[in-house]
């Protein structure tokens, strides 16, 4: 059971001020803490809560819209944030207007969901994880600062950094899929691309870890759901993505929607206090999501919006995302002493240190500029860093030597809804990407096969059942050598608020994909998604299989390079790929049963845990990605047996073989499994990963550091720390390595 302070809504003690408190990240520069106790100084109640109050722009809204005119609160000091104001035209006219009407001219931050690019649309979160490449992870947001930036933008709400082991959950599409370790280094190298070294720099952005916490873990795999988390799980798989933000410096958290132990996350004192702050040292500052105060009305932990806003401002959450709780009730919380005014100074202080670090009190202009933005648009660099994203990303998990394609002497067929589908390129959550800026996939082959070597039909849609097209892809079929179906999801089918209950290939495509298999002629499934789709029954009728996701304004030339071999893929999935829905939840890092399944054959015994209607297995383990060369792994190694506590780390080490003909990378990992613990522990966990270019013929030397804090994990007296014992490491290129050895960790 979680402490009290998770299940109860109880006022907490806070300390009197944000620069008071101890350091996660580089100290705030003493100047900005001087000049906060100054500002604070001259502020009224009003003016302080005024810091804490967001509202967006009627134009363009992520929920129900507010009803309220902006305008005179912003004459008074009653808003400190604006979201979903973009352009550096429109930034500015609304920082004038603040800064030239109200008493202080304290400076607005603007926010904007940048969630993969800008303007320059990199494959969706989840693609972009499965190159496991966190230097071209951290390019990519800071292309995406930079042109965000330019626009004017201060702050955008991600990196989502929840776990998110059920693909029925849409926004899987935004976060780095299912495990801990390797999403924790994901969260650093994004809030390192938007923040860069110095948030004074003209290209940096606040970076905003979200969901704090567990919102992955929705029952059923729905938005905005309950879930059902015990602490120690919560401790050991969802919250270290968050404390490895923080770590990096992330000046900004974002609550969750979801209640967890019957507490909704925007009042959550274990969560906004306990842990972010007195455990983790942080020293920005929270925003609850859209209306997320308002919504604990429907949750029933407040009777109403005043109630509400005591609970969450006491809890920890700074700053009110267009629920007018704040706005309308905190400053008489205050007067009244139901608040305290050390609470008051020390959210109002985050955001005023947020705004001075951003250098906005020097010059409140220095991100909105005209020339800037417009040479930020997407440039050369830029669209060259997002096709290698695309090349880095995609994932090959079949090919039976189809591919890649040759470039002279072949007619291909391209047919599906997603072929030539400039929009649906882009994905959920596409920024202020536009689509008449987005290289298609039929425009990038058409330059590889021109005129009639490239034969192109549309044949359906991804939803509906209109079959019309069919008989236009059975003709482009005819006339082809090889078939590309390009199938999947459109932008709308993945992302908040698109939970699915049936993960197949929606509408009439399967259909089509039959037809284009009755024609005998070799299929290419190029699947274009923000999740797993359901593929046990699609493998068999197509030769090859490349997981393109939605990779954005690039994805185009980035698909026929891999298509044609001027690339070789070599992204690796980051969530397991499940058989049917009936497997979900399904990760590789899950606890035993007292019956596990059988290593070998079908027992007669049948009283172990399973199904009786398919494999314990996934269709692809976590890890999983093909190459158009073959690799081998061997000479696995370990520098000691034993590994002693305080001593030298003990090094795993494995040889690498590129066996095939052509260069390719490898994605080797490292898991380690502790046999015994004081709780019961997973399977396998993974605990180091290296991706390593090899030459035909080549081999490499790869080695991993294992240290006594590489073990750790939450024990059965609620303390973090390994336990002594025997352990085994696997090393191989998916969840399923087969590579084995033992040590032990001394006393």
């Amino acid at each position: 059971m979680l402490p009290r302070s998770l299940r109860c809504c109880l006022p907490v003690c806070f300390l009197a001020a944000v620069f008071a408190a101890a350091p996660a990240a580089p100290a705030t520069p003493a100047s900005v803490d001087d000049r906060v106790r100054d500002l604070l100084a001259r502020m009224t109640v009003e003016e302080k809560v005024g810091q804490l109050v967001q509202y967006s722009s009627q134009e363009d809204m992520t929920g129900p819209a507010s009803s309220s005119s902006i305008a005179p609160q912003l004459a008074v000091g009653g808003v400190g944030s604006l979201l979903n104001v973009k352009g550096a035209a429109e930034t500015r006219k609304w920082q004038k207007f603040a800064i030239d009407s109200s008493r202080l001219h304290i400076p607005l931050l603007f926010g904007l969901d940048v969630i993969h690019g800008y303007r320059t649309i990199f494959p969706v979160p989840l693609a972009t994880a499965c190159s496991w490449d966190m230097a071209l992870i951290e390019q990519a947001e800071h292309v995406a600062a930079t042109e965000a930036a330019a626009s004017g933008l201060h702050w955008t709400f991600a990196p989502m950094v929840d776990i998110a082991r059920d693909p029925r959950w849409g926004r899987v599409a935004e976060g780095a899929g299912e495990d801990t370790y390797l999403g924790s280094a994901i969260a650093q190298a994004r809030v390192r691309g938007f923040q860069g070294g110095d948030l004074a720099a003209p290209d940096t952005i606040l970076a905003c870890a979200k969901h704090f916490a567990a919102y992955g873990a929705v029952q059923a795999g729905r938005d905005y759901y309950t879930t059902d988390v015990t602490e120690r799980v919560l401790r050991d798989v969802y919250l270290p993505p968050f404390h490895a933000a923080v770590e990096a410096g992330a000046v900004t958290l974002m609550a969750a929607f979801n209640d967890l132990d019957g507490t909704p996350c925007s009042a959550n004192a274990f969560l906004l206090d306990r842990v972010l702050r007195q455990e983790w040292g942080f020293q920005g500052f929270v925003v609850s999501d859209w209306q997320g105060i308002l919504e604990m009305l429907e949750h029933g932990n407040a009777g109403d919006l005043r109630e509400a806003a005591r609970q969450s401002f006491l809890a920890g959450l700074d700053m009110d995302m267009e629920g007018e709780a704040y706005a309308r009730h905190l400053a008489g919380l205050v007067r009244s002493g139901a608040v305290p005014m050390a609470r008051l100074d020390a959210a109002a202080g985050a955001v005023l240190a947020a705004k001075f670090r951003l250098g906005l009190f020097d010059d409140p202009y220095r991100r909105g500029d005209e020339a800037r933005e417009k040479a930020a648009r997407p440039v050369p660099e830029h669209l060259a860093l997002a096709r290698e994203a695309v090349r880095r990303s995609c994932v090959l998990l079949k090919n039976n030597g189809i591919l890649p394609l040759p470039t002279a002497g072949l007619t291909v067929a391209l047919v599906g809804p997603l072929a030539d589908a400039a929009a649906d390129q882009m994905g959920c959550w596409n920024g202020e990407g536009r689509p008449g800026e987005v290289v298609t996939v039929r425009q990038a082959l058409a330059e590889i096969y021109p005129g009639a070597r490239l034969r192109y039909a549309e044949g359906c849609r991804t939803t509906g059942d209109d079959r019309r097209g069919f008989a236009a892809a059975r003709a482009a079929a005819a006339g082809a050598d090889v078939i590309v179906a390009a199938l999947g999801e459109a932008k709308s089918q993945s992302g908040e608020t698109t939970s699915r209950t049936n993960l197949d290939i929606s509408g009439p495509q399967l259909d089509l994909l039959r037809e284009l298999h009755a024609t005998g002629k070799p299929v290419v499934l190029l699947l274009m998604s923000g999740r797993p789709l359901m593929l046990e029954t699609v493998e068999p009728l197509v030769a090859a299989v490349l997981v393109a996701w939605h990779p954005g304004t690039m994805g185009g030339p980035g698909i026929a390079d891999l298509l044609t071999g001027a690339a070789n893929p070599s992204g690796h999935l980051t969530l397991t790929w499940p058989r049917s829905v009936g497997q979900i939840p399904i990760f590789y890092a899950h606890k035993n049963s007292g019956r596990p399944a059988p290593k070998s054959g079908h027992p007669e015994d049948p009283y172990y845990s399973r199904y009786i209607d398919s494999p314990n297995t996934p269709l692809h383990p976590f890890g999983f990605g093909l190459s158009y060369t073959r690799f081998a792994l061997d000479r696995l190694r370990l520098s000691a047996a034993l590994l002693q506590p305080g001593g030298a780390p003990l090094t795993v080490s494995v040889r690498v073989r590129n066996t095939g003909t052509r260069a390719g990378e490898e994605v080797v990992q490292l898991y380690v499994r502790d046999r015994v613990g004081s709780v019961t522990r997973p399977v396998r966990e993974l605990k180091g990963f290296r991706k390593i270019a090899l030459a035909a013929g080549e081999a490499q030397d790869v080695s991993f550091p294992l240290t006594p804090a590489d073990l750790g994990f939450w024990r059965a007296d609620q303390t973090f720390g390994p336990e002594p014992g025997e352990f085994e490491v696997f090393v191989g290129d998916d969840a399923d390595a087969t590579l084995t050895a033992a040590f032990t960790l001394a006393q």
